[in-house]
Protein backbone atom coordinates (compact mmCIF):
# COMPACT_ATOMS: atom_id res chain seq x y z
CA UNK A 1 0.00 0.00 0.00
CA UNK A 2 1.48 3.33 -1.07
CA UNK A 3 1.70 6.37 1.22
CA UNK A 4 -1.03 8.12 -0.74
CA UNK A 5 -3.37 5.15 -0.19
CA UNK A 6 -2.98 5.01 3.59
CA UNK A 7 -5.76 6.66 5.62
CA UNK A 8 -3.68 9.73 6.42
CA UNK A 9 -1.21 9.56 3.55
CA UNK A 10 -3.39 11.57 1.18
CA UNK A 11 -3.74 14.30 3.81
CA UNK A 12 0.02 14.79 4.05
CA UNK A 13 0.41 14.57 0.27
CA UNK A 14 -2.30 17.16 -0.33
CA UNK A 15 -0.90 19.50 2.34
CA UNK A 16 2.60 19.24 0.84
CA UNK A 17 1.29 19.91 -2.67
CA UNK A 18 -0.80 22.89 -1.60
CA UNK A 19 2.06 24.36 0.42
CA UNK A 20 4.39 24.20 -2.57
CA UNK A 21 1.78 25.81 -4.80
CA UNK A 22 1.13 28.53 -2.23
CA UNK A 23 4.81 29.40 -2.04
CA UNK A 24 5.25 29.42 -5.80
CA UNK A 25 2.13 31.16 -7.10
CA UNK A 26 2.38 34.89 -7.63
CA UNK A 27 5.50 35.26 -5.52
CA UNK A 28 3.89 33.60 -2.51
CA UNK A 29 5.10 34.71 0.87
CA UNK A 30 7.56 37.26 -0.51
CA UNK A 31 4.85 39.36 -2.16
CA UNK A 32 2.76 39.29 1.01
CA UNK A 33 5.69 40.39 3.18
CA UNK A 34 6.62 43.17 0.75
CA UNK A 35 3.02 44.41 0.72
CA UNK A 36 2.92 44.20 4.52
CA UNK A 37 6.17 46.18 4.66
CA UNK A 38 4.80 48.81 2.29
CA UNK A 39 1.68 49.36 4.41
CA UNK A 40 3.61 49.60 7.68
CA UNK A 41 6.31 51.93 6.36
CA UNK A 42 3.89 54.32 4.65
CA UNK A 43 1.81 54.96 7.79
CA UNK A 44 4.55 56.88 9.69
CA UNK A 45 4.91 59.26 6.75
CA UNK A 46 1.16 59.89 6.85
CA UNK A 47 0.71 60.49 10.59
CA UNK A 48 3.96 62.35 11.19
CA UNK A 49 6.91 61.82 13.55
CA UNK A 50 4.82 61.54 16.75
CA UNK A 51 6.25 58.37 18.33
CA UNK A 52 3.55 58.18 21.00
CA UNK A 53 0.82 58.29 18.35
CA UNK A 54 2.58 55.60 16.33
CA UNK A 55 2.77 53.39 19.41
CA UNK A 56 -0.97 53.82 20.04
CA UNK A 57 -2.06 53.02 16.50
CA UNK A 58 0.70 50.46 15.84
CA UNK A 59 -1.38 47.32 16.61
CA UNK A 60 -4.18 48.53 14.33
CA UNK A 61 -1.72 49.30 11.53
CA UNK A 62 -0.14 45.86 11.75
CA UNK A 63 -3.53 44.15 11.77
CA UNK A 64 -4.82 46.14 8.80
CA UNK A 65 -1.61 45.43 6.89
CA UNK A 66 -1.93 41.71 7.66
CA UNK A 67 -5.58 41.69 6.55
CA UNK A 68 -4.79 43.38 3.23
CA UNK A 69 -1.76 41.14 2.63
CA UNK A 70 -3.88 38.06 3.34
CA UNK A 71 -6.35 39.09 0.63
CA UNK A 72 -3.65 39.06 -2.05
CA UNK A 73 -3.55 35.33 -2.69
CA UNK A 74 -7.03 34.24 -1.70
CA UNK A 75 -8.39 34.37 -5.25
CA UNK A 76 -5.90 31.63 -6.23
CA UNK A 77 -6.96 29.28 -3.44
CA UNK A 78 -9.32 27.29 -5.69
CA UNK A 79 -8.96 29.07 -9.04
CA UNK A 80 -5.83 27.21 -10.15
CA UNK A 81 -7.46 23.86 -9.34
CA UNK A 82 -10.50 24.80 -11.40
CA UNK A 83 -8.38 25.94 -14.35
CA UNK A 84 -6.33 22.73 -14.58
CA UNK A 85 -9.18 20.35 -13.74
CA UNK A 86 -7.87 19.36 -10.31
CA UNK A 87 -11.01 20.69 -8.64
CA UNK A 88 -13.20 18.26 -10.58
CA UNK A 89 -10.92 15.39 -9.57
CA UNK A 90 -11.13 16.45 -5.92
CA UNK A 91 -14.92 16.53 -6.14
CA UNK A 92 -15.06 13.06 -7.69
CA UNK A 93 -12.34 11.43 -5.58
CA UNK A 94 -14.70 10.47 -2.78
CA UNK A 95 -12.65 12.28 -0.15
CA UNK A 96 -14.54 14.50 2.32
CA UNK A 97 -14.51 17.86 0.56
CA UNK A 98 -14.66 19.70 3.88
CA UNK A 99 -11.40 18.03 4.95
CA UNK A 100 -9.84 18.90 1.59
CA UNK A 101 -10.84 22.55 2.02
CA UNK A 102 -9.46 22.63 5.56
CA UNK A 103 -6.13 21.17 4.39
CA UNK A 104 -5.91 23.70 1.56
CA UNK A 105 -6.62 26.52 4.02
CA UNK A 106 -3.95 25.28 6.43
CA UNK A 107 -1.40 25.07 3.62
CA UNK A 108 -2.36 28.53 2.38
CA UNK A 109 -2.01 29.93 5.90
CA UNK A 110 1.38 28.28 6.37
CA UNK A 111 2.63 29.59 3.03
CA UNK A 112 1.29 33.15 3.12
CA UNK A 113 0.10 34.18 6.60
CA UNK A 114 2.71 32.49 8.78
CA UNK A 115 5.53 34.53 7.17
CA UNK A 116 3.51 37.67 7.94
CA UNK A 117 3.30 36.63 11.59
CA UNK A 118 7.06 36.04 11.61
CA UNK A 119 7.70 39.45 10.04
CA UNK A 120 5.41 41.34 12.44
CA UNK A 121 7.96 41.72 15.28
CA UNK A 122 10.47 43.27 12.88
CA UNK A 123 7.94 45.61 11.29
CA UNK A 124 6.63 46.63 14.72
CA UNK A 125 9.94 48.40 15.33
CA UNK A 126 8.94 50.97 12.68
CA UNK A 127 5.89 51.80 14.81
CA UNK A 128 7.76 52.32 18.08
CA UNK A 129 6.05 49.42 19.86
CA UNK A 130 7.33 48.20 23.21
CA UNK A 131 8.49 44.57 23.52
CA UNK A 132 5.32 43.60 25.40
CA UNK A 133 3.14 45.15 22.70
CA UNK A 134 5.19 43.43 19.98
CA UNK A 135 4.62 40.07 21.65
CA UNK A 136 0.89 40.74 22.00
CA UNK A 137 0.51 41.74 18.35
CA UNK A 138 2.44 38.69 17.16
CA UNK A 139 0.35 36.38 19.35
CA UNK A 140 -2.95 37.85 18.17
CA UNK A 141 -1.86 37.63 14.53
CA UNK A 142 -0.87 33.99 15.00
CA UNK A 143 -4.30 33.22 16.46
CA UNK A 144 -6.40 35.48 14.22
CA UNK A 145 -4.92 35.04 10.74
CA UNK A 146 -6.24 31.46 10.40
CA UNK A 147 -9.74 32.92 10.78
CA UNK A 148 -9.01 35.38 7.96
CA UNK A 149 -7.90 32.50 5.74
CA UNK A 150 -10.97 30.40 6.54
CA UNK A 151 -13.33 33.33 5.93
CA UNK A 152 -11.50 34.06 2.70
CA UNK A 153 -11.88 30.43 1.62
CA UNK A 154 -15.67 30.85 1.64
CA UNK A 155 -15.40 33.92 -0.58
CA UNK A 156 -12.90 32.16 -2.85
CA UNK A 157 -15.27 29.20 -3.24
CA UNK A 158 -18.18 31.48 -4.14
CA UNK A 159 -16.15 33.37 -6.76
CA UNK A 160 -14.16 30.43 -8.15
CA UNK A 161 -16.24 30.30 -11.33
CA UNK A 162 -15.77 34.02 -12.04
CA UNK A 163 -12.93 35.41 -14.08
CA UNK A 164 -11.10 38.25 -12.33
CA UNK A 165 -13.16 37.75 -9.19
CA UNK A 166 -10.48 39.18 -6.91
CA UNK A 167 -12.27 42.49 -6.35
CA UNK A 168 -15.58 40.79 -5.63
CA UNK A 169 -13.76 38.43 -3.27
CA UNK A 170 -12.40 41.38 -1.29
CA UNK A 171 -15.87 42.94 -1.11
CA UNK A 172 -17.30 39.67 0.23
CA UNK A 173 -14.53 38.86 2.69
CA UNK A 174 -13.72 42.21 4.33
CA UNK A 175 -17.10 42.73 6.09
CA UNK A 176 -16.96 39.25 7.64
CA UNK A 177 -13.36 39.86 8.72
CA UNK A 178 -14.30 42.87 10.83
CA UNK A 179 -14.95 40.85 14.06
CA UNK A 180 -11.50 39.29 13.74
CA UNK A 181 -9.99 42.73 13.21
CA UNK A 182 -11.86 44.22 16.18
CA UNK A 183 -10.87 41.54 18.67
CA UNK A 184 -7.32 41.31 17.35
CA UNK A 185 -6.72 45.06 17.60
CA UNK A 186 -8.45 45.24 20.99
CA UNK A 187 -6.30 42.48 22.44
CA UNK A 188 -3.08 43.84 20.98
CA UNK A 189 -3.97 47.40 21.97
CA UNK A 190 -4.53 46.27 25.54
CA UNK A 191 -0.81 45.64 25.81
CA UNK A 192 -0.19 49.28 24.91
CA UNK A 193 -2.79 50.82 27.23
CA UNK A 194 -2.43 48.90 30.48
CA UNK A 195 -5.90 49.60 31.96
CA UNK A 196 -7.52 47.67 29.10
CA UNK A 197 -7.78 43.91 29.72
CA UNK A 198 -5.93 41.66 27.28
CA UNK A 199 -7.44 38.28 28.08
CA UNK A 200 -11.11 38.96 27.27
CA UNK A 201 -10.69 40.15 23.64
CA UNK A 202 -7.98 37.53 23.10
CA UNK A 203 -10.34 34.74 24.16
CA UNK A 204 -13.04 36.18 21.89
CA UNK A 205 -10.51 36.14 19.06
CA UNK A 206 -9.73 32.48 19.81
CA UNK A 207 -13.46 31.73 19.80
CA UNK A 208 -13.94 33.41 16.41
CA UNK A 209 -11.07 31.36 14.96
CA UNK A 210 -12.54 28.11 16.32
CA UNK A 211 -15.98 28.99 14.94
CA UNK A 212 -14.57 29.71 11.49
CA UNK A 213 -12.59 26.45 11.64
CA UNK A 214 -15.89 24.60 12.06
CA UNK A 215 -18.15 26.61 9.75
CA UNK A 216 -15.66 27.77 7.12
CA UNK A 217 -14.80 24.38 5.53
CA UNK A 218 -18.47 23.36 5.30
CA UNK A 219 -19.49 26.71 3.76
CA UNK A 220 -16.58 26.67 1.31
CA UNK A 221 -17.28 23.05 0.34
CA UNK A 222 -20.92 23.93 -0.31
CA UNK A 223 -19.79 26.84 -2.50
CA UNK A 224 -17.48 24.58 -4.49
CA UNK A 225 -20.22 22.01 -5.05
CA UNK A 226 -22.60 24.76 -6.17
CA UNK A 227 -20.04 26.17 -8.62
CA UNK A 228 -19.45 22.70 -10.08
CA UNK A 229 -23.16 22.17 -10.89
Amino acid sequence: MSAADRPRGWVAALFSRELRLSLRSGGGALIGILFFLAVVTVIPFGVGPDLNLLARIGPAVLWIGALLATLLGLDRLFQADRDDGSLDLLLMAGRPLEIVVLIKCLAHWAGTCLPLVAAAPVLAIFLNLEPLAIGAVTLTLAVGTPALTLIGAVGAALTVSLRRGGLLLAVLVVPFSIPVLIFGVSAAGAAVSEPAPFLAPFLYLCAVTLITAVIGPFAAAAGLRFSAD
